[in-house]
């Protein structure tokens, strides 16, 4: 049982988090993280529902999650084609993690991580480093169970503000990188939790 990326990842942020807690209130806090996973889930299912050619209707209780969806189905009418895999359960022994890929596919003629995020407007590239890491993890799970090099790693971010922006990276070095320093703190923190015993 390895933990998963999303979990490596979380802790990176646990700080940040924290003063925003703090600064908001634990009920208003949970309220936006329930709201924000749930709208995320939801334009996931729309997204897979899409990708495998099933019907996505408008649904007055889902209507945000909707609009969101629609800013990216014309991305992924353009873009994706190919299809490897969707919503594909991986693992590394190497890096002793695993995790659930939302989309395996050529974006753009190119063989992609893809990866589906909601948010209220448009991140900087900047903050959006774990993001990236998260697909090169599924790179590098891909690839040791199978042998399939990605090209690229791809984000497409629907936003409340009606922006739908695509980031790209091919820098995959940078994120292996980055991906065993987040691991390797993963398991300093979790050592330090628990003790070595």
């Amino acid at each position: 049982m390895y933990p998963s990326i999303t979990t490596v990842l979380s802790l990176r942020k646990k700080q940040g988090l924290s003063e925003w807690r703090k600064r908001v209130g634990e009920d208003v806090a949970n309220h936006i993280a329930r709201t924000a996973a749930n709208r995320g889930t939801k334009v996931h299912q729309m997204c897979e529902d899409f990708l495998n050619n099933k019907e996505v209707t408008k649904d007055n209780r889902d209507f945000l999650p909707y609009c969101l969806f629609t800013q990216i189905k014309d991305v992924i009418k353009t873009n994706i084609n190919n299809i490897y895999a969707q919503e594909c359960g991986l693992w590394s022994d190497k890096y002793k993690v695993a995790g659930r890929v939302d989309c395996i596919a050529e974006y753009n003629k190119e063989l992609a991580i893809i990866d589906f995020k909601t948010s209220k407007k448009p991140k900087p590239r900047d903050w959006i480093e774990h993001y990236f890491v998260q697909c090169m993890a599924y790179g590098c799970m891909l690839y040791e169970l199978t042998g399939i090099s990605v090209k690229k790693l791809v984000i497409i971010m629907s936003c409340e503000n009606g922006e739908c922006i695509v980031y790209e990276e091919y820098n995959k070095a940078k994120y292996i990188k980055l991906l065993g320093e987040y691991i390797n703190k993963f398991v300093q923190d979790k050592l330090e939790l628990y003790g070595t015993e």
